[in-house]
């Protein structure tokens, strides 16, 4: 029996990939950790408390990691652990199935590299239709922390760096689940090309607030929360990925008038710091 245990984290947008295929993001420290365990035997198991997880999802990634012949007689355990509240906007399939792919590669495929094993995912996600763009924007946050900005049908990483440490990420997870016609983002997508170059050109917070005025105007949020937040002292503020949950970005002694802004709102707060730590997969 060998056992792997992996671990990353989550993240927000900074650029919406859906109009354009290209994105941005930031890695935050709400966590995933998976325990991936084999003994002789078939089949694939998962357990987990996450609800609305797409275990078809974790089932695919499994069976484009692991060799067919290991398939054929290994029983395959999976435990999931995640921090992030799927279905929200915060990169919980990304982070997921990153995850998994990362614990199955270190048991049954130890040759991958990073972007193999974050490839996988990806493809995953499409073939499953977790996601449209893929996701690549969201998966290289969760893998490898800080700001990335990328181009979603190129697979390829524009430019990155790591994100500032003195700075806290105010989530605000709204009770209804509602969000707006993401096809429609399309109809934006000049804005979110200015965006995108914004972001690009590391001016992460102008192109996360034009992201969010774009991005809320379009699925069912209202703009001024965005136009209130930074006038409480958010560097950035906007929709994360097709919402509904809103994520600030401000020094930390504005949390607190930050949290106020959400505190009329329906839902729940979250803070968390910035994170910009790889992710990571040993044997126990």
């Amino acid at each position: 029996m060998s056992i792997v245990k992996a671990s990353l984290h989550g993240a927000i947008s900074i650029v919406n990939a859906i109009a354009t295929g290209k994105g941005a993001t930031l890695g935050v420290s709400l966590k995933v950790e998976t325990e991936v365990e084999a003994t002789s035997g078939k089949g694939i198991v998962i357990e987990s408390e996450t609800k609305n997880l797409s275990s078809r999802l974790i089932n695919k990634v499994v069976e484009k990691i692991v060799p067919k012949n290991d398939l054929e007689k290994t029983k395959i355990r999976i435990t999931l652990n995640s921090e992030i509240p799927t279905g929200y906007g915060l990169k919980s399939s990304s982070a997921i199935s990153s995850a998994v792919a990362l614990a199955c590669a270190k048991l049954f495929n130890p040759r991958l590299d990073d972007s193999q094993i974050l490839v996988t995912g990806v493809d995953a996600s499409m073939e499953t239709g977790v996601s449209i763009t893929g996701a690549y924007d969201d998966a290289c946050a969760c893998y490898y922390g800080g700001f990335v900005v990328t181009d979603n049908y190129k697979r390829k990483i524009v430019h990155s760096e790591k994100g500032p440490r003195n700075l806290s990420v105010v989530i605000f997870i709204p009770k209804s689940r509602k969000r707006g016609n993401i096809k429609n983002l399309k109809t934006q997508s000049m804005i979110f090309e200015q965006a995108w170059n914004l972001a690009k050109n590391s001016d992460y917070w102008n192109a996360m607030i034009l992201n969010g005025l774009a991005t809320s105007s379009v699925l069912n949020s209202d703009p001024r929360i965005i136009a209130e937040l930074v006038e409480r002292g958010a560097l950035g503020a906007s929709v994360s990925g097709n919402g509904p949950s809103i994520a600030a970005v401000a020094k930390k002694d504005n949390i607190s008038s930050i949290k106020k802004v959400f505190s009329s709102l329906e839902g729940k707060t979250v803070v968390s710091d910035v994170n910009n730590k790889k992710a990571e997969a040993y044997e126990l």
